[in-house]
């Protein structure tokens, strides 16, 4: 009996072949397999459906001098409930671009694998990659055709970072979009942008921890603490668990690639806010006594 190769996946002759020049995978399914995307597995079942799948919640963002950096929390709830502790929210989508997501937790990752399968499949079709303008338009559309699950409460917020290799200074290449659940795309001339649940308290920090310029490491400290500033706020909001040894997610985006960062970093970086501000504590509290 000869093995068979293709057991669990879907027969060959179920899609047919692409043919001379197909440059969209995500295209090419709504043609021949729409029930394979995202939104082609919605049905009509009303609005009021923001509590039956866990949401991921908060995604921060920062540009630093040769660079951008996007972190997330590990939080996903389900209405009032915690739903995972753990969750990975932060993807390396190529090799200059990653993306962050927030909203409701399976749909948002579906996207955005299916965004880095549609980044691969240009290139190899093509011959080249996208530009940056080019993927966050990709994904600009991807959210759009979202639009029908995000009006019954199911909705798919990316945020998305990379390197642009077209522009002239490197040290100014970082660079950072963001979406609405429409597919609006808005580029952040800030340096930094947050989404999620937690996004209001996560910016209000970045704008007095951000410093246009920074290093690696200070970009690093400023989103970890940023993350740990909305979950102070924010219940769906996951915080620094060291008992559990749960820490925020982070990928990093230079002129060498994108690449995810060291937890033993991150945790470094959640450990200097926990002992500055237990000493804060412990300072207001001896001055409280004085007094």
């Amino acid at each position: 009996m000869t093995e068979d190769r293709t057991a669990g996946h879907a027969p060959r002759d179920l899609l047919p072949s692409f043919g001379s020049h197909h440059s969209s995978f995500t295209d090419y399914l709504r043609d021949h397999a729409p029930h394979l995307l995202p939104e082609g597995r919605m049905t009509a079942a009303g609005h009021g459906m923001s509590d039956v799948a866990p949401h991921g919640t908060t995604i921060v963002a920062v540009t630093f001098a040769g660079g951008v950096l996007i972190a997330g929390d590990r939080r996903a709830t389900q209405g009032n409930l915690i739903a995972n502790r753990d969750m990975q929210k932060v993807f390396v989508t190529d090799e200059y671009s990653a993306a962050g997501i927030a909203g409701t937790a399976g749909i948002a990752i579906e996207l955005v694998r299916l965004f880095a399968v549609e980044l691969e499949h240009y290139e190899k079709i093509e011959g080249v990659p996208l530009t940056f303008n080019g993927k966050a338009n990709k994904l600009s559309s991807m959210v759009r055709s979202n639009l029908g699950a995000a009006m019954q409460g199911l909705a798919a917020v990316p945020l998305l970072v990379g390197f642009d290799i077209d522009v002239n200074e490197p040290e100014k290449a970082g660079r950072i979009v963001s979406y609405d659940i429409v597919g609006g795309r808005y580029e952040e001339q800030s340096g930094y942008h947050a989404v999620g649940s937690g996004s209001l308290f996560a910016k209000a920090a970045l704008k007095k921890l951000y410093t246009p310029g920074a290093t690696e490491d200070e970009a690093l400290a400023a989103v970890v603490e940023a993350l740990f500033d909305a979950a102070d706020d924010d219940s769906a909001t996951g915080g620094p668990d060291v008992t559990r040894g749960i820490y925020p997610t982070a990928v990093a985006v230079t002129s060498v690639g994108a690449a995810p960062v060291a937890e033993s970093r991150i945790a470094d970086a959640a450990q200097a806010v926990i002992a500055q501000r237990a000493a804060e504590a412990r300072n207001a509290s001896q001055g409280g006594t004085a007094s």
